[in-house]
């Protein structure tokens, strides 16, 4: 690597906003770096402003002569920064877009940059992928790292460069668990509706109800899992994805009200379709008495403010009140009997 880029390098990721020259020695200490080539590299920076003398600590004598320590002028290394990304937005492939960097701090840059370069070396030889994968495949084949898409950050990357819907990656989620009603999936209906619940008490006790009701899936949402696992649907149900209608029952609690709205959004992005709140298990869960606990659990505003929006002032008002007061409703609340008797009567179609 260039000596002024290592150093400038070290210089992004320096805690303080002084380095002494001993620090800026040890940065080559790792590989050969001659005093004159380590002194050209550090006078450049003195020279663009990035690195300003402390007069206080003197020079050390030598040839050239270097300043003892050294303040860090962090906004001239962002100037720097533009001008690297304007030179690799030039060198790169136009389908690799650099524009999330000039706002980020300059430490993703460079943390990114050697994937990035492993991307574009991948297009440069290959065409843009036409059919999915799943994600360790398509994890080996753009770094040779089989972990890196799901463990290494590399799906945060890819949305950062543009790429992720074009790497056609295949989720390595969960199956999606859920039982199939035979008069659903042959019936005339143009429309698909599925029922997803939370929790497996839920699911087992309204399974039995399933071949009596106009829905063609009831789907087991083992909490947070299935915001991962519903892009398998239409691999696992492959029926047509523009018929889908989604009907979802959780705790009225703070997870699980977050657990809807990310569930929401995550199926308006595959689907363009909403993620319908099944009102009438809601509203026979807020007639009994709240249950007590779940007072640690992160509250989401934006999440909140969605989901009461469906439901009059009144239920509302009991939602808020119970989960200020430390209370919430478990679906478990509502008997199996009730659950089947809800699901049976309540109208749920267009």
């Amino acid at each position: 690597m260039d000596i002024k880029k290592q150093v400038e390098d070290s210089l992004i990721k320096h805690k303080k906003q002084t380095i002494t020259l001993w620090e800026l020695e040890s940065i080559c200490s790792g590989s050969y770096c001659s005093y004159a080539e380590l002194s050209q590299a550090i006078l450049e920076l003195e020279e663009s402003g990035v690195l300003q003398m402390v007069k206080a600590q003197g020079r050390n004598g030598k040839e050239p002569s270097l300043v003892y320590q050294y303040r860090i002028n962090k906004s001239m290394l962002n100037r720097s920064l533009q001008k690297e990304l304007q030179l690799a937005e030039l060198r790169l492939d136009p389908n690799i877009k650099l524009n999330a960097y000039y706002s980020l701090p300059i430490e993703v840059w460079l943390e990114d940059q050697l994937f990035i370069e492993q991307i574009d070396a991948y297009l440069r030889e290959f065409p843009m992928p036409h059919e999915p994968v799943p994600a360790p495949e398509r994890s080996f084949e753009l770094v040779g790292d089989e972990k890196w898409i799901t463990e290494g950050g590399g799906e945060e990357l890819l949305n950062r460069i543009r790429l992720w819907e074009q790497m056609k990656v295949l989720s390595v989620a969960d199956p999606l668990m859920f039982a199939i009603n035979p008069r659903g999936v042959h019936a005339n209906s143009h429309v698909h509706h599925h029922l997803i619940v939370e929790n497996k008490t839920t699911f087992q006790a309204l399974l039995q109800e399933l071949p009596v009701v106009p829905f063609t899936s009831l789907i087991y949402g083992s909490g947070k899992k299935v915001i991962r696992s519903i892009e398998l649907l239409s691999y696992q149900l492959p029926l047509n994805p523009n018929n889908h209608r989604f009907h979802y029952f959780g705790d009225i609690d703070h997870e699980g009200i977050n657990i809807w709205y990310a569930l929401d959004r995550k199926v308006n992005g595959l689907y363009g379709e909403p993620v319908r709140l099944a009102i009438p298990f809601y509203e026979a869960c807020v007639q009994k008495p709240y249950a007590q606990g779940k007072e640690t659990q992160r509250k989401d505003e934006k999440a909140m403010e969605a989901f009461l929006s469906h439901f009059d002032a009144l239920i509302q008002l009991t939602i808020q009140t119970t989960l200020s007061n430390g209370g919430y409703y478990p679906q478990e609340i509502i008997k199996s009997t009730e659950l089947r008797q809800i699901w049976r009567s309540a109208v749920w179609t267009d």
